[in-house]
């Protein structure tokens, strides 16, 4: 059976159509479609989404619905993040996708997002793996779980998203006041959350996860995407904190010179790394081992464990 997902994130909205046959298949990869449409910089002065972008996401969603059509998928489910689950007008602009390409789009809680990373996390790495501490920085927030089971025992959602927080940094580059002051309010919120993280014991595997924290490795030397999933990817303290002094005074149009840094990624690269660096000090991680599954291949996997077993017709 070929299964298809829509994911409407921050930053970009995104279909995955992947191949499984049975439940508890590995998903095979089919075929990738995306447009970037950063949601979050089309919010209005109330906190809605605006006209402009309602009407282009639902006019992506419903070219999505015709891809997935002609690459023969056979189930397709849509969900959405932090820039509709935070906006003021989320019915609205969710009756206004369904209108349009006839999908229902589920919007995901924070706590469930980090969950059904956490699933994909597990199972890419497997029992041996032990006790997992997950990073996931995405454009609207970052997601914070660890646990040694599928499930994870703790689970956060915190609105540190790179796209987020890069609004809040005016300048190209930004001043070194506005650097200290987010990198305060960061340290703060991931300080809040810190003592339920280190109650779940020390993790035996720190994860990152998704782009940001893939544009990171690859930034400081990391393998291409071209050489494959299963090449280890990883990412240390030591250059997350080397790339912050070296993003703070560098404009973007330099940081997109980077290796495997796009031109619509490298605004945001910046707040992702002092992410990525608080986080790393405070939850005491030296190093991430990247993972090339994330959320879409959590609820992919999600959805073939509701399968009874056998063949998929």
């Amino acid at each position: 059976m070929r299964l298809g997902v829509i994911d409407v994130g921050s930053n970009s909205v995104h279909l995955l159509v992947v191949d499984a046959y049975h439940a508890g298949a590995h998903p095979t990869p089919d075929y990738s479609h995306s447009m970037v449409l950063r949601l979050s910089e089309h919010l209005t002065p109330d906190g809605e989404i605006s006209e402009d972008g309602a009407h282009a996401l639902a006019g992506f969603v419903t070219d999505c619905v015709e891809v997935a059509e002609e690459r023969g998928v056979g189930a397709l489910m849509g969900f959405a993040t932090s820039a509709i689950r935070d906006a003021s007008n989320t019915e609205d602009v969710l009756r206004r996708v369904r209108g349009a390409s006839g999908v229902s789009l589920e919007v995901l809680s924070g706590e469930d997002e980090a969950r059904a990373t956490f699933l994909a996390v597990r199972r890419w790495f497997g029992w041996s793996a032990g006790r997992i501490l997950l990073f996931d920085i995405g454009g609207g927030s970052l997601e914070l779980a660890a646990g040694v089971d599928e499930q994870p025992d703790v689970a956060f959602s915190l609105p540190l998203g790179a796209g987020r927080l890069t609004r809040e940094l005016d300048g190209d580059p930004p001043s070194r006041a506005q650097l200290k002051a987010v990198r305060k309010r960061v340290r703060s919120e991931i300080a809040a959350v810190k003592p339920a993280l280190s109650r779940v014991g020390v993790p035996q595997l720190a994860v990152g996860t998704s782009k940001t924290i893939r544009s990171l490795a690859r930034a400081m030397g990391a393998a291409p995407r071209g050489e494959g999933p299963y090449v280890a990817r990883s990412l240390t303290l030591e250059d997350v904190s080397d790339l912050v002094s070296r993003l703070a005074i560098m404009p973007a149009a330099a940081r997109a010179s980077l290796p495997g840094v796009s031109v619509a990624r490298a605004p945001q690269l910046l707040a992702g790394a002092v992410v990525a660096e608080a986080a790393m000090e405070l939850l005491g991680v030296d190093a991430l081992s990247v993972c090339p599954w994330a959320l879409r291949e959590g609820l992919i996997l999600r959805y073939l464990d509701r399968l009874t077993e056998g063949p998929i017709t």
